[in-house]
């Protein structure tokens, strides 16, 4: 705590839990860039710019797939005799009739992914009665609300990543560039429990984004930091959507390739949130498999590339996996009750084991944590560039902050749609 005398002051609120800075001292540790965040909006606009600059026609929308076929090829054996699955290339039926040829077919279409249903031979999105699995994936316990607004909140340009921890619920913020706050809201709801519309994939229809949604979640945070309340307050209901959380254990012996046909990203290895890893780890499985592929010369070598850069990349997202559960069940089960003596859910047993585990969490768990991801970087140090870059973007940042703020108070506030708000119909598929 940063504040002491808060155990003694019936009226003094507790301050931080836990303040720590581990992943620039990973970043340290290895001479790499330090941590910044991008919108998932922004990074994939900047992906399909550079895209259409190589290849206008090369980004379809409208549809998606729906299934595909692995092509044979003449004469391609593998060293027992057998003919080779996907030798021949892929050919792909699209939802609009269409069918495609190409040499290589890469799922990452989601945690809900067509590739992979049809790849393992599961149902798409089919559910238990109790919504508790889905596709094979577990419910984790927790529904999830989101947001985004411009507002400049305490601390803005010190703290780019904040999270309050209750009983059975939590609340994170996130600077995500331009003056913009992302936030989270998590609680332990029973799966389908819908408030508001879904932009991954759920429902659209049960829930009414102008029936007081934001002042529902508020409620479910009376009594916390005035901060969480001055976010959503905000933060208009119709810029909030919602979806159930699920992953899938990890699985070592099962193959994300099929002959010429593989996948990546959550199809392959989806994970909780909280050490913000699904997005990178897919980035990852992307870099790996474009070096492995850019070493191929005949298309017959494609279906044991897959299968290489399938082994190169399954230990390190199991563990990913593993290690985001693990911290997804430290805040449900163990770091839900931070110690308070003057309150009454924190004079607890919970408040006072979490009081003693706290060293642990914060020396342990949290470095050798930031340290594994941090370990994989594979265009090697960058020597004293990662300073010079983070010189740059924080003057910069705090430029383009500022800017927003002033505008935002000059034309009220302005949110931004989620790029996951979109219609089904505007996937786009590459």
């Amino acid at each position: 705590m940063d504040d002491p005398s808060f155990p003694w002051e019936e009226e003094q609120r507790p301050d931080w839990f836990v303040k720590f800075s581990i992943m620039k001292d990973a970043a340290d540790l290895f001479r790499l860039p330090y941590t910044g965040v991008i919108d998932r909006p922004d990074l994939q606009e900047i992906l399909l710019e550079e895209i259409r600059e190589r290849d206008p026609d090369a980004v379809v929308t409208g549809t998606h797939i729906t299934s595909y076929e692995n092509q044979p090829l003449d004469g391609a054996v593998d060293e027992d005799g057998y003919a080779v699955e996907g030798a021949g290339g892929v050919k792909v039926t699209l939802s609009n009739g269409e069918v495609e040829e190409a040499d290589v077919l890469v799922g990452a279409d989601g945690i809900w992914s067509a590739v992979r249903a049809q790849m393992y031979g599961e149902e798409i999105k089919k559910s238990t009665m109790n919504k508790l699995r889905r596709q094979g994936c577990r419910y984790s316990g927790y529904t999830v609300f989101a947001g985004e607004t411009v507002v400049p909140v305490k601390d803005f340009f010190e703290t780019g990543y904040k999270v309050y921890i209750g009983p059975k619920r939590y609340f994170v913020t996130s600077d995500v560039g331009g003056g913009r706050l992302q936030w989270y809201a998590f609680f332990a709801l029973p799966p389908g429990s819908k408030r508001a519309p879904s932009g991954w994939g759920g429902a659209r229809d049960e829930g009414d984004p102008e029936d007081g949604l934001v002042d529902y979640i508020k409620s479910l945070h009376d009594g916390w930091s005035d901060e969480i309340h001055y976010v959503l307050d905000n933060t208009p209901d119709s810029a909030v959507e919602q979806r159930d959380l699920y992953d899938r254990a990890p699985e070592l012996l099962r193959s994300w390739s099929q002959g010429s046909a593989t996948i990546m990203g959550d199809a392959a290895h989806p994970m909780m949130p909280n050490l913000g890893q699904g997005g990178c780890q897919a980035i990852e499985d992307a870099f790996v498999l474009g070096e492995k592929l850019a070493g191929v010369e005949d298309s017959a070598q494609v279906p044991n590339v897959l299968q290489d850069y399938y082994r190169s990349r399954i230990l390190r997202t199991s563990a990913v996996q593993g290690l985001s559960r693990l911290a997804s069940d430290l805040i449900i089960n163990a770091f839900d009750t931070p110690w308070s003596p003057n309150d009454s859910l924190g004079n607890t047993w919970r408040g006072y084991s979490t009081a003693i585990i706290k060293p642990f969490l914060q020396y342990v768990i949290f470095p050798a944590q930031f340290l594994f991801l941090y370990s994989f970087f594979p265009t090697g140090s960058m020597g004293s560039l990662p300073k010079q870059l983070a010189e740059a973007w924080e003057s910069k940042h705090k430029e383009i902050s500022e800017e927003a703020f002033a505008k935002a108070a000059e034309e009220g506030q302005t949110v931004r749609p989620s790029f996951f708000s979109k219609e089904e119909s505007e996937k786009v598929t590459a």
